[in-house]
Protein backbone atom coordinates (compact mmCIF):
# COMPACT_ATOMS: atom_id res chain seq x y z
CA UNK A 1 0.00 0.00 0.00
CA UNK A 2 2.96 2.42 0.92
CA UNK A 3 4.25 1.95 -2.43
CA UNK A 4 1.00 2.34 -4.68
CA UNK A 5 0.75 5.55 -2.77
CA UNK A 6 3.86 6.55 -3.92
CA UNK A 7 3.54 5.80 -7.45
CA UNK A 8 0.27 7.45 -7.26
CA UNK A 9 1.68 10.70 -5.83
CA UNK A 10 4.50 10.37 -8.65
CA UNK A 11 2.07 10.41 -11.19
CA UNK A 12 0.43 13.21 -9.74
CA UNK A 13 3.20 15.18 -9.81
CA UNK A 14 4.64 14.11 -13.07
CA UNK A 15 1.15 14.80 -14.33
CA UNK A 16 0.66 18.69 -12.88
CA UNK A 17 4.39 19.35 -13.83
CA UNK A 18 3.63 18.29 -17.11
CA UNK A 19 0.37 20.68 -17.38
CA UNK A 20 2.27 23.27 -16.07
CA UNK A 21 4.89 23.17 -18.13
CA UNK A 22 2.47 22.62 -21.12
CA UNK A 23 0.18 25.86 -19.91
CA UNK A 24 3.28 27.60 -19.09
CA UNK A 25 4.22 26.84 -23.32
CA UNK A 26 1.15 27.60 -24.73
CA UNK A 27 1.42 31.06 -22.50
CA UNK A 28 5.29 31.84 -23.44
CA UNK A 29 3.70 30.97 -27.07
CA UNK A 30 1.17 33.34 -27.39
CA UNK A 31 2.08 35.76 -24.68
CA UNK A 32 6.29 36.63 -26.88
CA UNK A 33 5.92 35.43 -30.40
CA UNK A 34 2.23 36.52 -31.87
CA UNK A 35 3.32 40.00 -31.64
CA UNK A 36 6.88 39.59 -32.92
CA UNK A 37 5.34 37.88 -36.29
CA UNK A 38 3.05 40.44 -36.74
CA UNK A 39 5.61 42.83 -36.18
CA UNK A 40 7.72 41.40 -38.68
CA UNK A 41 5.23 41.09 -40.93
CA UNK A 42 4.21 44.88 -40.66
CA UNK A 43 8.25 45.83 -41.22
CA UNK A 44 7.66 43.79 -44.01
CA UNK A 45 4.92 45.59 -45.40
CA UNK A 46 6.32 48.90 -44.57
CA UNK A 47 9.51 47.71 -46.91
CA UNK A 48 7.63 46.88 -49.68
CA UNK A 49 6.02 50.06 -49.84
CA UNK A 50 9.18 51.53 -49.25
CA UNK A 51 10.27 49.63 -52.31
CA UNK A 52 7.74 50.27 -54.30
CA UNK A 53 7.37 53.97 -53.63
CA UNK A 54 11.29 54.34 -54.46
CA UNK A 55 10.22 52.68 -57.74
CA UNK A 56 7.40 54.70 -58.69
CA UNK A 57 9.30 57.90 -57.82
CA UNK A 58 12.72 56.17 -60.07
CA UNK A 59 9.52 55.85 -62.90
CA UNK A 60 8.47 59.33 -62.76
CA UNK A 61 11.64 60.67 -62.91
CA UNK A 62 12.91 58.98 -65.71
CA UNK A 63 9.19 59.51 -67.58
CA UNK A 64 10.14 63.34 -66.78
CA UNK A 65 12.94 62.95 -68.30
CA UNK A 66 11.81 61.88 -71.48
CA UNK A 67 8.69 64.29 -71.47
CA UNK A 68 11.87 66.97 -71.51
CA UNK A 69 13.74 65.02 -74.23
CA UNK A 70 10.43 64.76 -76.22
CA UNK A 71 9.13 68.87 -75.77
CA UNK A 72 12.60 69.57 -76.60
CA UNK A 73 12.34 67.46 -80.14
CA UNK A 74 8.82 69.40 -80.80
CA UNK A 75 10.31 72.61 -80.26
CA UNK A 76 13.24 71.94 -82.67
CA UNK A 77 11.02 70.53 -85.44
CA UNK A 78 8.42 73.73 -84.74
CA UNK A 79 11.64 75.71 -85.57
CA UNK A 80 12.90 73.86 -88.12
CA UNK A 81 9.22 73.65 -89.92
CA UNK A 82 8.53 77.46 -88.82
CA UNK A 83 12.45 78.22 -90.88
CA UNK A 84 11.08 75.90 -93.65
CA UNK A 85 8.04 77.79 -93.83
CA UNK A 86 9.91 81.46 -93.64
CA UNK A 87 12.26 80.16 -96.50
CA UNK A 88 9.31 79.20 -98.84
CA UNK A 89 7.21 82.47 -98.13
CA UNK A 90 10.36 84.18 -98.66
CA UNK A 91 11.19 82.14 -102.57
CA UNK A 92 7.55 82.23 -103.16
CA UNK A 93 7.42 86.23 -102.66
CA UNK A 94 11.18 86.42 -104.26
CA UNK A 95 9.01 84.47 -107.02
CA UNK A 96 6.49 86.65 -107.31
CA UNK A 97 8.33 89.53 -107.24
CA UNK A 98 10.53 88.60 -110.26
CA UNK A 99 7.19 87.56 -111.97
CA UNK A 100 5.73 90.85 -111.71
CA UNK A 101 8.75 92.63 -112.35
CA UNK A 102 8.78 90.81 -115.91
CA UNK A 103 5.12 91.35 -116.17
CA UNK A 104 6.19 95.26 -115.89
CA UNK A 105 9.02 94.70 -118.66
CA UNK A 106 6.80 92.91 -120.94
CA UNK A 107 3.73 95.11 -120.87
CA UNK A 108 1.02 92.91 -119.40
CA UNK A 109 0.10 95.10 -116.63
CA UNK A 110 -0.74 98.80 -115.46
CA UNK A 111 2.03 100.08 -113.97
CA UNK A 112 1.99 103.69 -111.66
CA UNK A 113 4.95 105.14 -109.82
CA UNK A 114 7.47 108.11 -109.65
CA UNK A 115 9.64 108.10 -112.61
CA UNK A 116 11.38 110.64 -115.34
CA UNK A 117 9.99 112.23 -118.32
CA UNK A 118 12.59 112.55 -121.25
CA UNK A 119 11.72 114.81 -124.13
CA UNK A 120 13.98 114.66 -127.43
CA UNK A 121 13.24 117.73 -130.07
CA UNK A 122 14.73 118.18 -133.47
CA UNK A 123 16.87 121.13 -133.45
CA UNK A 124 15.62 124.83 -133.99
CA UNK A 125 18.96 125.38 -135.58
CA UNK A 126 19.42 124.05 -139.23
CA UNK A 127 22.33 126.11 -140.71
CA UNK A 128 22.42 127.23 -144.94
CA UNK A 129 23.44 124.03 -146.47
CA UNK A 130 23.23 121.59 -144.41
CA UNK A 131 21.60 118.55 -144.27
CA UNK A 132 18.34 118.09 -142.55
CA UNK A 133 18.74 114.60 -141.65
CA UNK A 134 21.71 115.48 -139.51
CA UNK A 135 19.21 117.88 -137.16
CA UNK A 136 16.36 115.42 -136.04
CA UNK A 137 15.47 112.51 -133.60
CA UNK A 138 15.96 109.52 -135.44
CA UNK A 139 15.28 105.79 -134.01
CA UNK A 140 18.91 104.88 -132.77
CA UNK A 141 18.54 108.22 -130.10
CA UNK A 142 15.24 106.65 -128.39
CA UNK A 143 16.55 103.20 -128.51
CA UNK A 144 19.94 104.97 -126.81
CA UNK A 145 17.31 106.32 -124.25
CA UNK A 146 15.51 103.58 -123.64
CA UNK A 147 18.03 101.07 -123.34
CA UNK A 148 19.78 103.13 -120.94
CA UNK A 149 16.41 103.71 -119.19
CA UNK A 150 16.51 99.83 -119.14
CA UNK A 151 19.71 98.89 -117.75
CA UNK A 152 18.95 101.83 -115.19
CA UNK A 153 15.87 99.93 -113.43
CA UNK A 154 12.93 101.08 -114.72
CA UNK A 155 10.00 99.21 -114.22
CA UNK A 156 8.33 100.56 -117.55
CA UNK A 157 8.45 102.09 -120.62
CA UNK A 158 6.26 104.57 -123.07
CA UNK A 159 7.01 106.52 -126.30
CA UNK A 160 4.82 109.23 -127.14
CA UNK A 161 2.16 107.25 -124.48
CA UNK A 162 2.99 104.19 -126.58
CA UNK A 163 4.29 101.38 -124.09
CA UNK A 164 6.60 99.53 -125.14
CA UNK A 165 7.36 95.40 -124.41
CA UNK A 166 10.47 93.18 -124.56
CA UNK A 167 9.37 92.72 -128.59
CA UNK A 168 9.02 96.27 -129.13
CA UNK A 169 10.02 97.94 -132.60
CA UNK A 170 10.81 101.35 -133.22
CA UNK A 171 11.64 102.49 -137.05
CA UNK A 172 12.27 105.59 -138.49
CA UNK A 173 9.85 106.85 -141.39
CA UNK A 174 10.85 110.01 -142.96
CA UNK A 175 9.97 112.88 -140.49
CA UNK A 176 8.34 110.37 -138.01
CA UNK A 177 9.02 107.27 -136.09
CA UNK A 178 7.03 103.93 -135.91
CA UNK A 179 6.59 102.39 -132.70
CA UNK A 180 5.17 98.97 -133.43
CA UNK A 181 3.22 100.21 -135.91
CA UNK A 182 2.02 103.54 -134.13
CA UNK A 183 2.99 106.46 -136.27
CA UNK A 184 4.72 109.18 -133.58
CA UNK A 185 5.96 112.51 -134.57
CA UNK A 186 8.57 115.31 -132.71
CA UNK A 187 8.66 115.93 -130.04
CA UNK A 188 9.34 111.79 -129.04
CA UNK A 189 8.21 111.88 -125.04
CA UNK A 190 9.99 108.79 -123.15
CA UNK A 191 8.40 108.11 -120.06
CA UNK A 192 9.71 105.52 -117.54
CA UNK A 193 8.86 104.72 -114.48
CA UNK A 194 11.24 103.78 -111.48
CA UNK A 195 13.74 105.37 -108.81
CA UNK A 196 13.45 109.15 -110.48
CA UNK A 197 17.14 110.37 -109.23
CA UNK A 198 18.59 107.15 -110.26
CA UNK A 199 17.60 106.95 -113.75
CA UNK A 200 18.09 110.77 -114.39
CA UNK A 201 21.75 110.12 -112.90
CA UNK A 202 22.18 106.66 -115.78
CA UNK A 203 21.28 109.71 -118.61
CA UNK A 204 23.12 112.51 -117.83
CA UNK A 205 26.95 110.68 -116.63
CA UNK A 206 29.61 112.21 -118.06
CA UNK A 207 30.00 111.00 -121.74
CA UNK A 208 26.75 109.53 -121.39
CA UNK A 209 23.53 109.10 -123.68
CA UNK A 210 22.64 113.15 -122.98
CA UNK A 211 26.27 114.05 -123.73
CA UNK A 212 26.13 112.20 -126.89
CA UNK A 213 22.23 113.34 -128.00
CA UNK A 214 23.38 116.93 -127.69
CA UNK A 215 26.72 116.47 -129.79
CA UNK A 216 24.06 114.81 -132.65
CA UNK A 217 21.89 118.28 -131.80
CA UNK A 218 19.09 117.03 -130.51
CA UNK A 219 17.42 118.73 -128.03
CA UNK A 220 17.40 116.99 -124.63
CA UNK A 221 14.85 117.70 -121.79
CA UNK A 222 14.91 115.59 -118.39
CA UNK A 223 12.22 115.86 -115.54
CA UNK A 224 11.30 114.01 -112.47
CA UNK A 225 7.92 113.18 -112.15
CA UNK A 226 5.71 112.21 -108.67
CA UNK A 227 3.34 109.93 -110.77
CA UNK A 228 3.33 108.51 -113.73
CA UNK A 229 0.95 106.06 -114.53
CA UNK A 230 1.35 103.49 -117.94
CA UNK A 231 -1.28 101.57 -119.26
CA UNK A 232 -0.45 97.99 -120.29
CA UNK A 233 0.54 96.82 -123.77
CA UNK A 234 -2.64 95.38 -124.59
CA UNK A 235 -4.95 98.11 -123.76
CA UNK A 236 -2.79 100.34 -126.22
CA UNK A 237 -4.00 100.74 -129.85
Amino acid sequence: MKIRGKHIILFFVLFLTGFILVVNYESTDSGNFDPLNRLNSTWAQENELRNQIIMEQSLNKMLQEELRLYQYQVRELEENLSTVNEKSEEKAENLLEDIERLRKIVGQVQVTGPGIEISLEDSDYLPNGANPNDYIVHEGHIQQVVQELYVAGAEAIAVNGYRLRHSSFIQCIGPVISVDGNISSAPFIITAIGDADHLEAALTLHGGVQHQLINDEVTVRIQKKTNILLDSYLTEG
